[in-house]
């Protein structure tokens, strides 16, 4: 797991971290998406998911889910709109919650995932959940993805029945799996 930031006060925080919640404050007060000049040392564009956590129960390290979208490939020009827009559809547009409300990103905690190319799986050795996401794609082009160092994830057999699950796959449904590592930003 690479793991760059840290969650801490909101002066020091990462700039993709302040990037994804200043796109999310931009959308709620013009309902369009923040369109920042990228950074001269920001990468190229790529897979990008944005995750926002409610604050951990007392004792843990992450709190519950509030919303994570993203994609395995780049669609937007610059790596900072990837993000923007990642960080809005995380906020927005995520069919298990409800859309943010007003003020409500001052207490979520957020995480920028740059995740790396994909490569064939061939064996289960080839993963490690702690270091790769995986992607599954299946019957009629449907996909699913699990990002990297989620916790309670610990083997490759849990991380496999997960994102089959999560996209809906049966174990007898022909599949490809695919790795990919992540740059995780909190």
């Amino acid at each position: 797991r690479r793991l760059i930031g840290w969650r801490c006060m909101a002066d020091s925080e990462h700039r993709y971290v302040a990037l994804a919640k200043e796109a999310i404050r931009h959308y709620l007060a013009t309902e369009e998406i923040l369109d920042r000049e990228p950074h001269p040392d920001d990468p190229a564009p790529s897979g990008v998911f944005v995750s926002l956590h409610q604050p951990p129960p007392e004792g843990e390290v992450d709190g519950p889910l509030r919303g994570c979208v993203g994609s395995y490939r780049a669609r937007e020009r610059t790596l900072t709109r990837e993000i923007a827009h990642s960080a809005v559809a995380a906020a927005f547009s995520d069919p298990r919650f409800p859309p943010l409300a007003e003020g409500e990103i001052d207490e979520l905690h957020v995480t920028v995932y740059l995740l790396g190319d994909t490569e064939p799986v061939n064996d289960l050795e080839d993963l490690d959940p702690a270091t790769y996401g995986v992607l599954v794609e299946g019957p009629g082009g449907r996909t699913g993805l699990l990002l990297p160092a989620l916790p309670g994830i610990t083997t490759a057999a849990q991380q496999i029945e997960m994102v089959l699950k999560k996209a809906s796959f049966s174990r007898y449904d022909p599949i490809r799996l695919y790795r990919f590592p992540a740059t995780i930003i909190i």
